[in-house]
Formats: structure tokens, C-alpha cells, sequence
């Protein structure tokens, strides 16, 4: 370090000098920076030394102690702390090498059960296979089922499961004897075909798989085996009618295989049950017709349970469809359940059945809509009496032999809806999440362990005991993974702690630059080590960077040797590497950044002094902007090495940067003609400003200005003379036409001619700009009607089109300024429309006709592609009228009360056209060709001369919404709903007398417009009528 101020002392003081290192010692980045460079104050770049090289490269900066940083000090290319090494030094765990779980996690404990994998939204699948598992008389059943395949199942190398009774087997097999602690069902549910994405309706999946079950086993030889479902779930009740008139009952015998209790209103389970075999009245129109009476009678219904079957499934209906909003609902009521369910009560005529039944699962929604929540099942072990919870892989045995519900009932609380639990006596249990209860008949204890027992087939043990066999290759092959990575993470620690202790490199001794993002990934076991690539560090002339130092780091040369020995990659940067020319264009630019300020309030005391002799242009807007060019062209200088060696970037990539000076450059590259946009400076300032500027252009106070931009200049007044004459004269022949005097309409005929021509608008438009600016805006040299023709050279616009409204396109003239016009303009096609009287028994009737005539053929075209466009709209507003009575509409009532006096006063809206409604332009035979474009003037004009309003009025009970040509009916039932609170399926539709029935149907392809009305009839009222012929 003494050696270091000896150097430095040819340039300051030894305080100055010690102060330089202080602030390099103890700086935060952003000031280490700039003290590195401090000392270009002092140095000109001619007199730069290596010792200037290395403080630039801030090689001599102390080395951060551990502890002493909280991070790496970015700035410090010495500070070997905060990079990653933390993890590496000390004593380490071997399991920080892996990220292997232990395999034994995934293998299943001792006296517990076989979880399900969830794929996605399949958790109301697994609740019930754990339910059906645990019912041991279904499972023995299906393993007693015979096999088509059992040839190929003996050989298990083979076999796959292909039906869906092969797959619940298999499936049941696996939850019985796997060593894993959950298995996946995929195959069973792939064989179902369910989406695993969407979660279906819970309580139909039950209903549906169990009949399917029934179908399957129905084609086994054994008859028991036919008739399992049937003996398992199924019983029997009927429907009785009893008319009150003759006391004739008419009994309806029918099975069930699930009793669905309506819970809403209710308490508990009796309830429910009670009200399921209430009694029912049938009277009114809902009379029932009995057979004795031969005529409908009042009468009584109710259901009588006859048989219950060994397993009673009840389905609480918590899901049940809402009218109002047209979506199911869940119903969070809390419903008390027994333990113990006596059924005697409630069963006709059997006393010597058992109907003492054991809740032996519950299966629990949580989640407050029906359409999305998890489901999970409490289920009682029918070998032990304990009680589990299924939650897809995790299984939960519950504490002691009792059912406990827990957080389940939380989980569908809202800030709303909080009600409090009720209390429970003992022996029931209170649920506002159940939506299956399945009791099972009470059993006499019995010694016999058999009755408990179900043994596995021996084709279904074999193919257990193969995924056994793949489970434990698996637990293996993660064990010697977790080994490899623990040996290889050994073999790397002790390799940072070796060449961890190398890398400082000391006073005195050699070294090398290594990437600092290279020695974090080295030091990172997640990430893999790639070579060491220094290419991104140099600069023009193939060293390293000076901007590049803060992100690498200096190391001892036998770390280095070491680190390229083992990882490889370069251009290695050793203490050679540091730029010279680099350093002294920074010192260079960093000491005119300095001077800037100074020269800056020189110049402007210079400006403010008079010329005592010859000076220099300069542009006012640069001499303005000069210090903030000057200061931008510096910052480019100071950047200009960062481009790796070598490479060159490919011309017009670089973005210009505006020059100082080029303000009074012409296009030509001589001095701009423009005097008021130049000043003269003295010498003295040129100087000066010429020292950041050296490659701006310069001219003497004798410089000639561009010849080229003179002649220019002397041709534009030429010309803008020209065309004010021009201008001057056009106006005086066409002096109406520019100021919009005394012009011919259609509407009402001029009886001084017989003939009008036609012009777009368009050129009547540029011509008034142009005799306005003639200066400013080009002169016009041809009218271009060919615009108003068609492809084949006939006109487009009918006169009818033309009176409603086809006439803003368009001007018209007078014969004499046509006369005019073609003289002055190059007309590529005449256009006239002419006016003939033709005698008529009542007196004579005018004719209209143009010329070219009118191409029926495109015309044809043109309205169809209007009408096309009618139904291809978006954000257009249609109008929803509600019926008040049968065929009494509200567009007979007047308007809306607060509707402007305007819109009552207006004529009733004409109606728009739809397909087959011919164009009125069209209302007419098509002429013959003796008298194509003629078109008689009685059918165009309305009695009284009223035009026809089309500004909708909006009357009473009527709506406005906004639609889409590509919406749905259903999404315009449901807008509708939100407008007149009339639920989807209640709303008939109609437009025209048409019902709107296909609800996935597009408005577009309805028929429905802008500005059309669909008429609303509720479903308490007549549907609409037919269309009208």
C-alpha cells in the first residue's frame, strides 16, 4: 500500500491521496465508481499511468471480510463475500444435496387404508369407491365375478384391465393389499369416460354407476352374482292412489336403490322421512281419473315402504335447482342424523324385518356453490368399528370409535350466511355438508371372523404383488438417486472449500477475472456448471471493459488454473487485459464532462460581446441546445467501446444522433438559405465549441449559400403566383358553385332545365380548398366520377336513393358550369340525370333518368351487401316489448311518459327490411331496355310531402339493450332476465309474429337487426301466435 502512494504521489498530495483510498474502502457502489475515476481532475489522458489503470480498474481496493458485507459489494471486483459460499462452509446436512423425497413416505403404514389420487376434479369419485370398498358383501361379490380374460390375467405380464368390472376389481384388490399409501384410479375412470377436469353432479354419478354396476353383473352365470346390487341396495315401495269418491286404491309397485329426502324446512333426518311418505292430495286440475268412477276424482297419494335393503342409501337434496336464477343452488341447512336409525315406524306391514339400520358412511360436500367444492367421506371400518376420513390420498383415522365431523362444517361459512351450529343429543350428529347417508342393517355379533374376512382372488393377488414389485424398484432406484446426489454433493463441498480458500489473490501475486454470475451458479447445486464465458466482458479492442469490472471478480491465478482446468471456457482476462485506450478516452471525456460547465458560461459571455472581425454560421437551435448536445455526445463517446471485440454492428442499427450544427445544413449539404436561422459567432467561440463538436459542419461568414435551394426558392414564388391566378380565375367562373349559391336540388325539380350533372363531393371539396389556400394546397386537375360507377360503367344511385339520402355523396350542377368545368378539368366519365314529362290519363307525370343508366346488376349487389351488414353488427341496440295482454302489445299504448314531446309528435317508425322485402328503389317491374332508368316521380313522393321518421320511439314498458349479430339467444334471455326479473326458461320470444325457440342460436341468424323488436310473452301467458299470412 506504501508502494501504491509512492507511485501516486507524482500527481497530489499524500492526504489527498489517502483520502482517494478511504472513499474507495468505504464507499457504497455508486460512489466506489466514481471514485475510481476521481482522479481524472488531476491527469490528462497523455500523462496516464498504469497505476491510473489499475485504480480505474479498482484492482487495489481492500477485500470485504466475512461478516462485514450483508451482500456482495457489486462494486469491489476483491469482495468475495455474499456470492453463494455461506451453504458451503461448515459442517452440511447430507440431505441439503438432494430434493428427493424419502421414498418410504410414499409406502403405506401398518393397520391403515389405501388412498385415491385426485386427477384434477375426481374427488367425488374416490369418496364413493371408498364408500363401495368398505361395503365387504360388494366387494366379495365383485371378486368372485367371473373373468373372460382369466387366462391372460394368470400371466399378469400381460394383463391390463379393459371392462369396467375388470378395473373395479383391480381397483379393489389394490385399496386391499398395495404397499402404497394411495394408488390411481385413471384407468377405472378413463373406462367410464369422465372428464377429470370437471366435476360432475355427485348424487347422479351414485345413481348412474350403481345402475351400470347392476347391467354388468346381471350377464354372470351366477345367479347371486346377477342379483348382488339388487340384494344389496335395493327396495321396495309403492305409489297409492286412494280415490275419495269410491275408497278404490290403486297401488303402483317400484323399486329404489336410494331414498332422496328434501331437506329444505326440515331438522333432522325423521323429518324428512316423514315428509317423503307424507300423504298428498290430488284435487283441482290435478284430479286423478279413477278407473271405478270412470271420471276424474278427487284423491289421496303417498308412498308405503313395503322392503328395505341391507345398505340404505339416503341422498339429502342439498342441490336443487333455483327458478329464479336458473342454476342449482346448495342448500346449507343443518340436518340431524341418528347413529342408529330405526325404520319400523315407517315400513308397511313387515314386523318381522330387521329395520334397524347403523350409519356406516357420510358423505360431505364442502364449498358453498353446487358447482364447485370438494367432497371427502367418513366411513366406518366394518372389521374394527373405527371411523376414517377419506381426503382423497390422506387418510385420517379418527380418535377413539366415534364419527367426528370436524372442520368440515366450517369450511362453507360466508360473512352472510353464519348460523349457529344446533346442539346434538347424544348419539346424532348435525351436518350442514352431508349429502349422503348410508345406514346399514344392524348385525347380531357374531364370533366368526369370516363374515369380516374378504380374501383376494389369486389372479388379482399376482397383479397386486406386480405394482408391489414396480413400487419397490421405485423405492430403490429413489434411494440410489438421493445416495448419488448426497456422494456427488460431498465431492462438491469439499471442492469450494478447497478452492474457495484460493480465490483472494494478495498483494503482489498474479490473477485473473472470473464472471461473478459464473462463481454464483458454481456455487449454486441447483443449477448445472457451465464453461466460464468471459466474451460479454470485452470490449472494442478485445480487453476488459472498464464498465464490466463491478461484475466480475479477481482471483488468485491458481484458482484460476484450477476453475479452467476443471469447467474450461474463456478468453481468459489476466492483469494484461486491462485497456489503456479504454481508460484514457473515459479520462478524456470524464475531464470535458468537468469542463463543460466552465466552458458554458464562457461562451455566453463571449455571444453577448460584438464581432470584431470574421466569424462562423451556427444554427440558433444549436447554439441553444449545445451543452445538452455536447453532453450527449460525450455520454456517446463514453459508451462507444462497450461492443465486443471483433464485432462490428451492421450499418443504419446505430440511431442517429442529431449533429451539432446540421440545423443549417440544406438537403443538398450546403448552407441553408434560411438567414434567420443562423447566427454568426466569433472565432474565439468556434474554438471553443469546435472541441466537442469536431466533426460538425462548418462554415465562414463568407460562405455563399446553397445555388440549388436558391433556384428552388425563386421556382416556388414562380409558382405560387401561377396558381393564385389560377385560383382567381377558376372562382370567378364558378363563383356559386364556391360559395354554395343558388344550387339545384333534387327534391324540388328547376323548371329552367331538364338536365343536372353530377360530380362527387369530394372533388368539389379539394377544388374550394384550393382556390381558399392556393399556396398551401395543390391545384385540382380532373374529376374522377368513375367513383360513382360501377365495374361495368353504370351508375350506382337510383333518384330514389338519391332524394333519402345517397345524395351526401354527391354535387350537383348546372349545365352551364358543367360547361365550365369540362373545359377546365379532364372528366374521365359525364354523369347526368335528365327530366322528361310522360303523358297519363290523369295529366302528365315526370320521369327520371341518368345517364350512364343504372346497372340493376350491381345495384342488386349493393343492397345485399347493406342488408349483409345488418346482421354482421356489434354494440347495435334492439328494443324488448312486453305483452300486457293476449295480443294486446305495448306498441299500442303511446309513449313513455317521460319521452320528449319530439319523439311523440314524430310518425310511427317505418319497419326495416328483411330478406324478400324488396329495396323501394326497386318497387318497380325492372324497365324494359327501351326504358332502363326511367323512374316514375308518383313513387317517390309521400302524400303531404311527410318524410318518414326513423328515430325510434321509445314507449312505455319498453327496454333498450345492447347485442351482438354473434350472441346467442340464451345470452339474450339471461340480459333480458336481468331487465324484466323473467327467468330464461318463462321468457317467449318472437319477432314478426315468429317464435325465438333454438337458444343456441345466433341473433344474426334469427333475423334479428339494429334497432329491431322482439316481443316478450312471460309462460303464464298464451305462447305467441303464428305468423300472420
Amino acid at each position: 500500500r506504501m508502494q501504491t502512494l509512492t507511485h501516486w504521489s507524482s500527481f497530489g498530495s499524500v492526504s489527498r491521496l489517502a483520502s482517494v483510498i478511504t472513499g474507495l474502502i468505504m464507499a457504497p457502489r455508486l460512489q466506489l465508481e466514481k471514485a475510481a475515476w476521481r482522479w481524472v481532475e488531476m491527469v490528462k489522458p497523455e500523462e496516464i499511468r498504469r497505476e491510473h489503470i489499475e485504480l480505474a480498474y479498482r484492482v487495489n481496493v481492500p477485500a470485504c471480510k466475512r461478516g462485514a458485507c450483508r451482500r456482495n459489494c457489486k462494486g469491489n471486483p476483491n469482495c468475495l463475500v455474499g456470492i453463494g459460499e455461506q451453504a458451503w462452509l461448515g459442517e452440511i446436512d447430507e440431505n441439503a444435496f438432494h430434493n428427493i423425497d424419502d421414498p418410504n413416505s410414499e409406502r403405506r403404514d401398518k393397520n391403515t387404508f389405501v388412498g385415491l389420487t385426485n386427477l384434477g376434479a375426481t374427488c367425488y369419485v374416490n369418496t364413493f369407491l371408498q364408500v363401495w370398498f368398505h361395503n365387504l358383501e360388494l366387494r366379495r361379490s365383485l371378486y368372485l365375478c367371473q373373468n373372460s380374460r382369466l387366462n391372460i390375467a394368470e400371466n399378469c405380464v400381460y394383463y391390463e384391465p379393459q371392462s369396467i368390472c375388470e378395473h373395479l376389481q383391480y381397483l379393489f384388490a389394490l385399496l386391499q393389499n398395495s404397499n402404497r399409501r394411495y394408488i390411481d384410479p385413471s384407468g377405472l375412470v378413463k373406462a367410464l369416460g369422465l372428464d377429470t377436469g370437471q366435476q360432475q353432479d355427485a348424487q347422479e354419478f351414485s345413481k348412474l354407476f350403481l345402475s351400470l354396476l347392476e347391467e354388468t353383473l346381471s350377464k354372470q352365470k351366477s345367479p347371486s352374482l346377477q342379483n348382488v346390487i339388487q340384494q344389496q341396495f335395493c327396495g321396495q315401495f309403492s305409489y297409492v292412489t286412494v280415490c275419495n269418491q269410491c275408497g278404490r286404491a290403486s297401488p303402483l309397485l317400484s323399486r329404489f336403490y336410494e331414498l332422496e329426502l328434501n331437506i329444505q324446512g326440515h331438522k333432522n333426518l325423521t323429518e324428512c322421512v316423514t315428509e317423503f311418505l307424507k300423504e298428498e292430495k290430488l284435487d283441482g286440475d290435478n284430479r286423478y281419473f279413477c278407473e271405478s268412477c270412470q271420471s276424474k276424482q278427487s284423491a289421496t297419494r303417498r308412498i308405503r315402504l313395503h322392503s328395505l335393503p341391507p345398505t340404505l342409501n339416503l341422498q339429502l337434496m342439498r342441490f336443487v335447482f333455483d327458478r329464479q336464477s336458473g342454476h342449482k343452488k346448495k342448500l346449507n341447512t343443518f340436518i340431524s342424523f341418528p347413529e342408529q336409525l330405526d325404520m319400523g315406524p315407517f315400513l308397511d306391514g313387515k314386523p318381522d324385518q330387521k329395520c334397524v339400520y347403523e350409519l356406516s358412511a357420510v358423505l360431505i360436500h364442502r364449498g358453498v356453490s353446487a358447482y364447485s367444492g370438494h367432497y371427502i367421506a367418513h366411513v366406518k371400518d366394518a372389521c374394527t368399528s373405527d371411523w376414517y376420513k377419506f381426503n382423497d390420498e390422506e387418510i385420517e383415522k379418527m380418535e377413539g370409535k366415534k364419527l367426528q365431523l370436524g372442520i368440515e362444517e366450517d369450511i362453507a361459512e360466508t360473512v352472510k350466511s353464519q348460523t349457529r351450529k344446533p346442539k346434538c343429543s347424544k348419539g346424532y350428529h348435525c351436518s350442514r355438508n352431508a349429502y349422503m347417508l348410508v345406514y346399514k342393517v344392524q348385525q347380531e355379533e357374531s364370533s366368526d371372523s369370516s363374515r369380516t374376512k374378504v380374501e383376494v382372488p389369486a389372479f388379482l393377488q399376482k397383479l397386486v404383488d406386480r405394482d408391489n414389485h414396480k413400487f419397490e424398484e421405485w423405492c430403490s432406484e429413489m434411494a440410489d438417486m438421493r445416495k448419488q446426489s448426497v456422494d456427488k454433493g460431498k465431492a462438491k463441498h469439499e471442492e469450494v472449500k478447497e478452492l474457495y480458500e484460493l480465490l483472494p489473490a494478495k498483494d503482489g501475486q498474479l490473477y485473473e477475472f472470473i464472471p461473478l454470475e459464473w462463481l454464483k451458479k458454481w456455487l449454486d447445486d441447483s443449477i448445472a456448471t457451465k464453461e466460464i464465458d468471459n466474451s460479454l466482458f470485452l470490449c472494442s479492442h478485445g480487453k476488459l471493459h472498464p464498465d464490466k469490472v463491478g461484475e466480475a471478480k479477481r482471483v488468485s491465478l491458481r484458482a484460476a488454473q484450477l476453475l479452467y482446468q476443471r469447467y474450461g471456457g474463456g478468453p481468459r482476462l489476466d492483469g494484461s487485459s486491462l485497456c489503456n485506450e479504454c481508460v484514457g478516452q473515459r479520462c478524456r471525456v470524464l475531464r470535458l464532462k468537468n469542463q463543460l460547465n466552465e466552458d458554458y458560461r464562457e461562451v455566453t459571455t463571449l455571444l453577448k460581446r460584438p464581432l470584431s472581425d470574421g466569424g462562423f454560421w451556427v444554427g440558433k437551435a444549436s447554439l441553444r441546445s449545445w451543452r445538452q448536445l455536447a453532453l450527449e455526445q460525450l455520454e456517446e463517446d463514453e459508451h462507444e467501446t462497450k461492443h465486443k471485440f471483433g464485432s462490428e454492428l451492421p450499418e443504419g442499427t446505430e440511431e442517429e444522433m442529431k449533429t451539432f450544427n446540421e440545423d443549417i445544413l440544406c438537403s443538398h449539404g450546403g448552407l441553408s438559405i434560411l438567414e434567420a436561422e443562423r447566427k454568426l459567432v466569433s472565432s474565439e467561440v468556434w474554438t471553443k465549441l469546435r472541441v466537442y463538436f469536431p466533426k460538425a459542419p462548418e462554415f465562414t461568414q463568407n460562405q455563399e449559400p446553397c445555388p440549388q435551394c436558391l433556384m428552388l426558392e425563386q421556382e416556388e414564388k414562380d409558382n405560387e403566383a401561377i396558381s393564385k391566378m389560377m385560383a382567381l380565375d377558376q372562382k370567378n367562373q364558378l363563383l356559386n358553385l364556391f360559395q354554395e349559391k343558388n344550387r339545384p336540388t333534387l327534391t324540388k325539380w328547376p323548371q329552367s332545365t331538364d338536365v343536372l350533372y353530377i360530380v362527387p363531393l369530394f372533388f368539389v371539396d379539394e377544388w374550394r380548398k384550393f382556390i381558399r389556400r392556393p399556396t398551401k394546397s395543390s391545384p385540382v386537375s380532373s374529376v374522377g366520377n368513375s367513383l360513382l360507377l360501377c365495374p361495368h360503367g353504370g351508375f350506382m344511385f337510383t333518384y330514389d336513393s338519391l332524394v333519402n339520402g345517397d345524395a351526401q355523396h354527391i354535387a350537383l350542377l348546372w349545365p352551364s358550369e358543367w360547361e365550365v368545368i369540362s373545359r377546365l378539368f379532364i372528366v374521365d366519365q359525364p354523369i347526368s340525370i335528365h327530366c322528361s314529362c310522360q303523358a297519363t290519363p290523369t295529366g302528365s307525370t315526370p320521369q327520371y333518368s341518368t345517364q350512364p343508366e343504372l346497372c340493376w346488376e350491381c345495384r342488386e349487389g349493393f343492397i345485399f351487401q347493406q342488408q349483409r351488414d345488418l346482421r354482421e353488427y356489434t354494440q347495435a341496440t334492439i328494443y324488448i316489448r312486453k305483452v300486457i295482454e293476449d295480443k294486446t302489445m305495448i306498441k299500442e299504448a303511446g309513449p313513455e311518459p317521460n319521452a320528449s314531446s319530439s319523439e311523440a309528435e314524430e310518425e310511427r317508425e317505418e319497419p326495416p327490411k328483411m330478406d324478400g322485402v324488396k329495396d323501394p328503389d326497386f318497387s318497380q317491374a325492372v324497365p324494359s331496355p327501351q326504358t332502363a332508368g326511367s323512374f316514375p316521380a308518383s313513387s317517390l313522393i309521400k302524400p303531404g310531402g311527410i318524410r318518414r321518421s326513423t328515430r325510434h320511439r321509445k314507449l312505455r314498458g319498453e327496454k333498450a339493450l345492447i347485442v351482438s349479430a354473434n350472441q346467442t339467444l340464451k345470452e339474450l334471455k339471461i340480459q333480458i332476465m336481468h331487465a324484466f326479473s323473467v327467468a330464461p326458461f318463462d321468457q317467449n320470444l318472437s319477432i314478426n309474429g315468429k317464435c325465438l325457440t333454438d337458444d343456441s342460436a345466433t341473433l344474426g341468424s334469427l333475423g334479428v337487426i339494429p334497432e329491431s323488436i322482439i316481443c316478450l310473452k312471460p309462460l303464464n301467458i298464451t305462447p305467441c301466435d303464428p305468423p300472420e299470412t
